[in-house]
C-alpha cells in the first residue's frame, strides 16, 4: 500500500524507501521527507550566509608580518567555494545535516595573532598542518575515543550551552542587546538596544521577525524558521527603501541605528564573476623559521584545540536538537562526520580563508525538520551560487537570520531537563559548561572548563576510577590551554 506524503498527515514507513537517494541518506528511516530536507538546507543557509561577507571582513582587515592585506573579493569567493564544497561533503559522506564554512574565533586567531607574525601564506599553512593532525586523529580513532569517553550528561549539557551560546549570538548581532559604551564605569557590561530603548528600525525588524517565528513555532508551522527569516528579510527591504537606514557604521564613523554587516537594499547587479586567485597560497615551511618552533607550536597547539573541541560540541548539538543520538548521546557515523570536519581545515587553509569547521547554525535547518545529508546538498548549492549571485547574499541582514538563532537556543535549551541537577558531581560541571560558552563566546572555553570540573569532582570524591583515561588527558591539554597565556610568557 502507498504510503501518504508527511504533509496529509501520515508518517513515512521507514521500512520502504522511496528509491536509491532516499535509501543512500537514510531520509524515511530518519523520519524526514525530501521536502523537510529542502527546507532545512534552506533555513541553514540563510541562517550562515552571512559568513560569506564576515570572513572576508575579519580576514581583509588584518595585515601579515610583511604589512600585506588579503584581497575582499577573492575572500568571498573561496570563502563560499569551501564552504559549499565541504558542506556537499559533509552531506554525502557523513549523511549529517552539518554544514561547514569557516570558522569564527579561528578566523581572528588566524588574523590578528597568527598572521601578523609571519606572512598570509605562512599562517595558512599552520591552518593546514592543525587539519592533517585532526585527520590523523580521527584515522588513528582517538578523537572518536575522546568523544565517546564523555559522559552523556555532559554531552546534553554541551548542547544546552551551545543553545544559549546561539542565543545570545542572536541577541548581540540583531542589536537587540548590545555593549555598553563605557562599560568600564558601570557593573553592566551590556544592555537593551540604544540606552535601554529600542529606538531604531532594524530592531523593530528583529523583534517582529522573532515574534513571528515564535507564532509559527507555536503553531506548529512547517517551515516556521525559515517563513520567519524571509519575512523579517522582506519588512528590511521595505524599512531600507522608506527610511534609507543604512549600515551601521559609514566611512568609519558609528551609526548604531544602522543595519548589521548587510544592508538589505535590491542589488543594481546580481551575477558578479568570482575571483579564485587564493586558491593555493600556503605555505607549510618558512613559518618554522621566521617565528620560531615554540610559537608556531603554541599557534598549532590553539587552533587544535579549538577545533578539535568546537565541532564535538556542535556535532552533539545539532544531533540533540534532532533527536538523533543514540543512548551515549553519539551521531550516527560520527567518524565520518570528524573526518570530514578536519578535511575541512585542510581545505580552509589551502583556500586562504582560515580553518573551516561544522556550524552550530546547522541547528536552524534541524529544526525545520532536516536530519540527513540530504539537506546538506541544498545548503552546499547555495554556498557554491553565492560565488556568483554574492549581491543577492547580503540582501539578508544579521536582523532577519538572527530570529532563527533565538528560536532554536529555545529549542536546544529543552534538553536541559535531562541533566541530574541533584547529582552535584555532574551539575557542577554541567552547569559551568553551560554558562561559560554563552558568557566567554566560546564553545571550547564551556567545554573544557566543564570537563576539567568533572574530573575534580570525581577525584574530590575518591572516584577516579570513574573517569575515563582519556579524559585525564584532555582534562590537562584544557589546563594548558587555559594557561597559554602566562606559558608562552615566560617561554618566549
Amino acid at each position: 500500500m502507498a504510503v501518504a506524503p508527511p504533509d496529509k498527515g501520515v508518517a513515512p514507513d521507514p521500512a520502504h524507501p522511496r528509491n536509491g537517494f532516499d535509501r543512500y541518506f537514510e531520509i524515511t528511516a530518519r523520519g524526514s521527507t525530501l521536502g523537510r530536507e529542502v527546507r532545512g538546507g534552506l533555513a541553514t543557509f540563510f541562517t550562515m550566509a552571512y559568513i560569506v561577507v564576515l570572513n572576508p571582513l575579519i580576514l581583509g582587515a588584518a595585515v601579515d608580518g610583511d604589512g600585506r592585506r588579503l584581497a575582499m573579493p577573492a575572500l568571498a569567493a573561496a570563502t563560499a567555494l569551501v564552504a559549499g564544497l565541504m558542506t556537499i561533503l559533509m552531506g554525502v559522506v557523513g549523511r549529517f545535516p552539518l554544514a561547514v564554512a569557516a570558522g569564527l574565533g579561528v578566523n581572528a586567531l588566524v588574523a590578528y595573532e597568527i598572521a601578523p607574525e609571519m606572512t598570509w601564506a605562512d599562517a595558512m599553512g599552520l591552518v593546514v598542518i592543525e587539519g592533517v593532525i585532526i585527520a590523523v586523529l580521527v584515522l588513528t580513532g582517538l578523537r572518536t575515543a575522546v568523544f565517546r569517553s564523555v559522559p552523556t550528561q555532559m554531552k546534553t549539557a554541551i548542547g544546552v550551552g551551545i543553545g544559549l551560546f546561539l542565543t545570545i549570538i542572536g541577541l548581540v548581532d540583531s542589536g537587540f542587546v548590545r555593549r555598553i559604551p563605557d562599560a568600564a564605569n558601570t557593573t553592566v557590561p551590556v544592555g537593551l538596544g540604544i540606552g535601554g530603548k529600542l529606538v531604531s528600525w532594524p530592531m523593530l525588524v528583529f523583534v517582529v521577525g522573532l515574534l513571528l517565528t515564535l507564532v509559527l513555532v507555536v503553531r506548529r508551522v512547517r517551515g516556521a524558521i525559515l517563513i520567519g527569516i524571509l519575512s523579517a528579510t522582506a519588512l528590511a527591504i521595505v524599512m531600507q527603501a522608506l527610511f534609507n537606514i543604512g549600515p551601521s557604521v559609514v566611512d568609519g564613523v558609528s551609526n548604531p541605528k544602522g543595519w548589521s554587516l548587510n544592508v538589505p537594499e535590491i542589488p543594481t547587479t546580481v551575477v558578479d564573476v568570482p575571483d579564485l586567485s587564493l586558491l593555493g597560497n600556503f605555505n607549510v615551511l618558512d613559518s618554522w623559521s621566521r617565528a620560531g618552533w615554540l610559537v608556531v607550536l603554541m599557534f598549532v597547539f590553539t587552533l587544535l584545540i579549538t577545533d578539535f573541541f568546537d565541532t564535538m560540541g556542535t556535532m552533539v548539538a545539532v544531533g540533540q536538537e534532532g533527536s538523533m543520538l543514540d543512548e551515549q548521546g553519539t551521531p550516527p557515523r560520527a567518524k565520518e562526520i570528524l573526518l570530514v570536519d578536519s578535511i575541512g581545515a585542510v581545505a580552509g587553509g589551502t583556500a586562504s580563508v582560515s580553518s573551516n569547521t561544522a556550524y552550530v547554525e546547522s541547528a536552524a535547518g534541524v529544526a525545520e525538520g532536516a536530519r540527513t545529508g540530504a539537506a546538506n546538498l541544498v545548503t552546499g548549492v547555495l554556498f557554491l551560487l553565492a560565488m556568483f549571485f554574492a549581491p543577492l547574499v547580503v540582501i539578508v541582514p544579521f536582523e532577519a537570520a538572527s530570529t532563527a538563532l533565538v528560536v532554536v537556543g529555545f529549542l536546544m535549551m529543552t534538553a536541559v531537563r535531562t541533566i541530574d541537577w541533584s547529582d552535584y558531581e555532574i551539575a557542577i560541571p554541567a552547569f559551568l559548561t553551560i554558562v561559560l560558552m554563552p558568557f566567554t563566546y566560546s564553545i571550547s572555553n564551556g567545554i573544557g572548563a566543564g570537563l576539567i570540573v568533572y574530573v575534580v569532582m570525581k577525584l574530590a570524591r575518591g572516584k577516579a576510577r570513574q573517569v575515563h583515561p582519556l579524559l585525564y588527558a584532555v582534562a590537562a591539554l584544557f589546563v594548558l590551554y587555559f594557561l597559554r597565556g602566562p606559558i608562552e610568557s615566560v617561554l618566549l
